[in-house]
Formats: structure tokens, C-alpha cells, sequence
């Protein structure tokens, strides 16, 4: 197909009268002018984002955890909501669950998903059927709703540092290393059978896992893919921190980057609390730092000091996490809001080379995502996949017109998502701001939260 842009966002800048070409969902050339069988995007055209960090099960209980109560509420009383909400949540309503999610996600900008994926058994904490049922499930979303997905089987042994055996709560999250890898090798199977996915594994913290069953997940996983990525929550809560000092005589991220082999496969999700020699650190070995602005802000986590780790050279992406919002403009508002709060300046995220801070973000954001995933896309240029977004002109008309403010203007002064068509992977799945599935799921999604409510 053919997709001629009056005005769009290609890997060196905004270019006007540009035409498309897109071969089995890859670009595989950019002319000048428009091509008489051209479809016409109705107004600019940029990359679509990619969710680096996504718990899609917890899109069903998000907003049912904002009741005060008499203890002092944190990351830790919300964990034991979120333990008591995922007690009996079926494979049929994990599915009906991600979809309703990701239909979300593509009609605001996401175009392709990394699932960190830890709902592994049944309520009872056995195994299903295969391991990787409730895996496929996440697949089948994925497949229906058309967004692209990186599947992250979660790696979830301990409760804590010690290590601490499970408990009650963490029965579905369960695995031994063996069946873990057996894990890991039934999805890579689910995946070849799936197009515009790949797979990876997430131990999921320091304190979750120990130093063996970390190393025995990373080589598995780099026998079946060199390049796979990895992701690990890691010193997202002091009190994090403070364990693993206790336990290990040094911080997560030390410890993390003196016995791993980092590099620009591995993911760092939230690192919110870390010092100046941690920063260096992640630099260094080209790892992604991963950031959940709305869900850390929610929780009370902290703020990561993304101003000095990107003025260093670091890679910042983002994601929506525990989904208490679905906007990936929404995250980067609030990533550039708290360095400003903190530093008590403006336009803190941009630079030289880039003076608008909506473009930098945008752009950088999307690219490291891109690296979160080892996907083809992030940039729009020839040998990327054709994944984007066509914002309303009629809405876009409001905003300065010069496109040095455009994304300025879409990131700080809209007052309604302007993403109006979305494609991925050259399919169109988002038309007019409407899914083709919206309706029927967001049915379904209901009835769920019904019954889910009736099991409280």
C-alpha cells in the first residue's frame, strides 16, 4: 500500500509531501509527492509509541485501590489489593482483560506491547494444562486486538531477599528455574506461530529471585535468542534498597551490574532510587531505563532523575505499568512535570539539537522503546516497520502551526487525544478514533469486573 503525508515525522525531522511505501508491513520506500493511488492521511503522521511495561491483568482492577484507610498506604498495601483482585481471575478473563487493554493502548498512540507477564497458574497455584496457557492467552489478545506484543514470562521464586519462601498471595507467579525455561521455550513456539511478536523473559526483582536462577534465566533465554530482551524491576521502593543492602552489602543496580552481563537488551524497570554511580553505570552498559510515570506518581515510588541520566546519554522509555492511565502522552506530560517540579525550571527535556520538548521525548522515547523490544520500529524510515499515527487535523489546527510546537502542543495543551488513526505493521486498527472491536470487548470487559467484584 501507499500512504502519502502532507506533513510527517521521519527519523531525521518533519518532512511535508512525503509518500509511503509499505510492503508486508515494512517501509520499504519514501517519495517525494503523492502517488495517485495514495491513501491520504488526514493530518500529520508520527511514530507510534512503545509500551515498555505493561501488567495487563491489573487494567482490571485499576482505580479500585484510591480508598484511604487507618495504616499508612503505600506500594506495599496496594500490592496485597492487587494479590486479593487476581485470586480468581480465569484464562478466559485474563484474555477479555488484556484485549480491552491494548484496544485502550492503540487508540492512544501505543502501538506495540511489552508484556510482563506473572499470572502463570491456576487459583489454586497449580500448573494449567501447558505452562504457557495463560501465556496464549495474552497472545490471542494481542492477535484480536492487532498491537504488536514482546511476551516477558516473568521469572517469580521468593517473596524477599534471604530468600524468603512465596506466599499465598504469589501461588500464581510461581515456577522452579526448569520450568521457568520450559516457560520461556512455549512461548518462543506460541510466538512463531503469531506475527508482529517476539519473546524475552523478566526476572522479575532482586527480591524475587536469587543470583543462580537469574543467570540459569539469562542463559536459556540467550541460547534461543541472542538478542531477547530482558527486563527486571529493580529499586523502585527504598525499602528495596535498603534489603538488598542488608542482604547482598551493596544497591540493586550495583549488584545487578557486577554480576550481569548488561547491555542494550536489558531493560531497567522504574530504578527510581539510585545514585550518581548507578546512573553511570546503566550508561555505560547501554541498558534502557524504563519509566512508569503515572503508576510511580500513583504509588508513591519517587521520581527517577531522568535530567542527569539523559544529559549523560541514557535511554529513557515508558510505560503505562499498573494502567491506572492508558495515554502515552499523558506519561511523557508527567516524565518533563516532576524534573520541573524538582528543579523548579521549565523545558527541562529537550535539547540542542532538539529544542522542543514534546519532539525530544516523543523521539527519544519511541526509539528506546524500540531497543526495550528488539523491534523494527520506534523511527519512521525505509526498512522500519510501518507503525504510526495520523493526528486530527482538526484538532491540530487549534495548535501553533509551525510544527517546531506541534508536539509541544499535542503533549501540553490538548485537551483530548488528537491520535485519530493508528496502523501497525501496515494494517489499520485504529479508524476515526474507533476500534473495530471496541464495543463488543468493552461488554465483556464489564461482565468481568462484575464478576470479579462478586469474588472480593
Amino acid at each position: 500500500m501507499k500512504l502519502f503525508a502532507k506533513n510527517i515525522l521521519l527519523a531525521n525531522g518533519w518532512q511535508q509531501d512525503k509518500t509511503l511505501h509499505i510492503d508486508d508491513g515494512v517501509i520499504t520506500n519514501i517519495t517525494d509527492g503523492q502517488d495517485a493511488d495514495a491513501y491520504v492521511a488526514k493530518g500529520s503522521v508520527i511514530p507510534g509509541m512503545i509500551n515498555c511495561h505493561s501488567h495487563a491483568f491489573q487494567r482490571g482492577f485499576a482505580g479500585f485501590s484510591e480508598q484511604g484507610s487507618a495504616s499508612q498506604d503505600s506500594f506495599w498495601t496496594w500490592r496485597k489489593i492487587m494479590y486479593q483482585f487476581l485470586d480468581n481471575i480465569s484464562v478466559e478473563q485474563a484474555q477479555v482483560i488484556a484485549q480491552q487493554l491494548y484496544i485502550e493502548m492503540l487508540q492512544a498512540g501505543y502501538t506495540r506491547v511489552a508484556e510482563f507477564h506473572y499470572l502463570h497458574h491456576d487459583k489454586d497455584g497449580e500448573n494449567h494444562q501447558s505452562l504457557a496457557q495463560m501465556a496464549s492467552a495474552i497472545f490471542q489478545a494481542a492477535k484480536h486486538s492487532g498491537i504488536g506484543l514482546t511476551m516477558l514470562p516473568v521469572m517469580y521464586r521468593f517473596s524477599g531477599f534471604g530468600p524468603e519462601q512465596p506466599n499465598s498471595g504469589q501461588k500464581r507467579f510461581i515456577n522452579s528455574i526448569e520450568q521457568f525455561n520450559q516457560l520461556v521455550t512455549d512461548c518462543y513456539e506460541l510466538s512463531s506461530q503469531q506475527q508482529n511478536t517476539n519473546v524475552g523473559i523478566a526476572p522479575h526483582s532482586l527480591r524475587a529471585v536469587d543470583k543462580d536462577s537469574l543467570l540459569s534465566a539469562v542463559k536459556h533465554v540467550r541460547s534461543l535468542d541472542a538478542k531477547a530482551p530482558i527486563h527486571i524491576h529493580i529499586s523502585e521502593q527504598q525499602k528495596e534498597v535498603d534489603d538488598c543492602l542488608a542482604h547482598y552489602g551493596n544497591r540493586p543496580v550495583q549488584w545487578l551490574l557486577d554480576n550481569a552481563d548488561l547491555d542494550e537488551n536489558w531493560c531497567l524497570i522504574h530504578a527510581t532510587h539510585i545514585d550518581e554511580q548507578e546512573v553511570a553505570g546503566i550508561i555505560a552498559s547501554k541498558a534502557v531505563a524504563g519509566i512508569c510515570p503515572t503508576t510511580e506518581a500513583n504509588l508513591g515510588d519517587g521520581i527517577f532523575p531522568t535530567t542527569e541520566f539523559m544529559e549523560q546519554g541514557g535511554k529513557v522509555a515508558i510505560g503505562s505499568d499498573s494502567h491506572i492511565s492508558v495515554s502515552a502522552i499523558e506519561e511523557l506530560r508527567l516524565l518533563e512535570y516532576a524534573q520541573r517540579l524538582i528543579k523548579q525550571q521549565r523545558a527541562i527535556l529537550a535539547t540542542r539539537q532538539t529544542e522542543s520538548v514534546g519532539q525530544n521525548l516523543w523521539q527519544h522515547t519511541a526509539k528506546a522503546g524500540a531497543l526495550t523490544t528488539n523491534s523494527n520500529t520506534g523511527e519512521l524510515e525505509v526498512g522500519k516497520q510501518a507503525d504510526l499515527l495520523v493526528l486530527d487535523e482538526s484538532k491540530t489546527r487549534l495548535f501553533a502551526n509551525d510544527n517546531q510546537f506541534l508536539l509541544d502542543s499535542v503533549m501540553f495543551a490538548s485537551q483530548s487525544s488528537p491520535i485519530k488513526d493508528v496502523m501497525v505493521n501496515g494494517h489499520w486498527v485504529v479508524n476515526d478514533y474507533k476500534h473495530a472491536q471496541q464495543e463488543e470487548v468493552a461488554d465483556k470487559f464489564a461482565k468481568v469486573l462484575q464478576q470479579l467484584g462478586k469474588n472480593k
